[in-house]
Parts: C-alpha cells; structure tokens; sequence
C-alpha cells in the first residue's frame, strides 16, 4: 500500500483500487492519477496494490479482498499518523478495482482471513464509495468480462455467481455509494451501474449514478475534451454533501 499525502490534508482518506480485470492493475493511468487528484482535494490516498488471483496465492480469488480489508484495518489502526479521521476512510476503485472494492464495501463484515493481531479487530467498513466503470454483476447476460473468468472460471456454479456479484449482497447497513459510467462501455455493461443504482434503493442505501453520454471504459479520472472530465467534479461535490 502506497500513501500518497496531501499538502494539507483535511482528515478524509481514500483506499484506491485501480482496474485491469484482476490480471494487472491500472495504476499509472487510474490508481496514481486518482491519487493526484484526491491530494488536490485535501484526501490522503492509500493506492492498492492487491494480490491477484492468478499468481497462485493459497486463497485464490479471496486474495484481493483479504488485502482491501485489512488495508482499511491498517488505515484505521494508523490513522493518527497519517493525520486522518478513522471514521472517514472510503474507497475508490476503477472497472475491476470497482468490483473489488464493491465487495469490500458490501461484505465488510466478512471474515475473508483469520485475524493476525489486534488490527484486524478494527471494522473494514468504508465510510463511502466511489465505483468507476465497475464490474458489479457476474451474472448472465452481463457475465462475458475477464473479472468473471479470472475469479470464478469459465463454468461456475451459480452459487459462485452468487457469492461474488456485489449487487447481491448489498444490505441498509452499506455505506453511501458513488457511480460513473460511460453509456458506451464495451468493456463493463452500462447496465452494471444501473443494477448497483437499484440494489442500493431497494437497500434504502444512498446512491448517485452518473451515467456519462460517451467516454468508453478505462477513462480513469476523465479525458479532456470528453464528457468523462465532468465526473471528477460531481465526485468532489458528492463528497461535500455526505461529508458536511
């Protein structure tokens, strides 16, 4: 994990997970520059480098997630040294770092490994979230994305759907969530966002979807000169409102 610390840091701070469907990740055109941008703002961000679940770790597909919750664990547990408030602690992820912190958010109370010290008595719970162009669901006709493959194969049970589509465990205990994207991504179907937007209501979760004329998928914190530049403004604006 990686801090990236503001000139004058206004107590919030943001665990960044950038995409590239659990094969890579994205950090020079998502993690990094969203970092920039949130020093900007007087957040200080933790940038993410999970594990990946084709490397051969022992817990397979449960690796990124042990390492988004204990990262928020060790944020918490820590963060009087980075001059940041415990309770605001949110996360930020882009296309499959969206999904990843999708699930931290909507299973923070799930034990994903055994406690190693007493940081891990710490919540994992996010105070809000910022999904970019996520995968959300893992379910057909939505189902064709390398998250998907790289998680749970190429034929999975439909309990393993289930289990890792964030829709389906979206609860009125989640905290506030953050939704862009583009209605021409090819990459995540626009229509991922539209079923996170739904689960939150029915949950009576706050929720804001921005649903962008144009811009693709991987924008990151926006293109000039694209409608995907707008965003990072409705982010800022979005933050002050749940914040104030």
């Amino acid at each position: 994990m990686e801090v990236w610390s503001p000139a004058r840091t206004n107590g919030t701070a943001v665990l960044v997970a950038g995409g590239g469907g659990y094969r890579s990740i994205a950090l020079g055109t998502e993690s990094w520059p969203a970092a920039r941008w949130l020093n900007e703002q007087g957040i200080t961000a933790f940038v993410l480098s999970y594990r990946l679940p084709g490397e051969g770790w022992t817990d397979g597909p449960l690796a990124p997630l042990q390492d988004a919750q204990r990262a928020l664990r060790l944020i918490r547990a820590r963060a009087g040294q980075f001059g940041v408030d415990g309770t605001r602690v949110g996360v930020l992820g882009f296309s499959a770092g969206g999904h990843l912190m999708g699930l931290s958010t909507t299973r923070s109370a799930f034990r994903s490994y055994e406690p190693i010290d007493e940081i891990d008595g710490l919540s994992a719970r996010p105070a809000f979230a910022a999904l970019i162009y996520p995968i959300i669901t893992l379910r057909a006709p939505y189902d064709d994305t390398i998250t998907r493959r790289m998680l749970i194969g190429d034929r999975p049970s439909s309990s393993n759907v289930t289990l890792w589509s964030v829709e389906t465990h979206v609860e009125a205990n989640c905290p506030p969530v953050f939704l862009v994207q583009a209605k021409d991504d090819p990459i995540s179907d626009p229509a991922n966002t539209l079923i996170m937007e739904q689960a939150c209501e029915r949950a009576e979760v706050p929720v804001e979807l921005h649903q962008l004329a144009a811009g693709g998928h991987g924008f990151g914190m926006g293109r000039a000169g694209t409608p995907t530049a707008a965003w990072p403004g409705y982010f800022a604006k979005w933050l002050s409102a749940i914040d104030g």
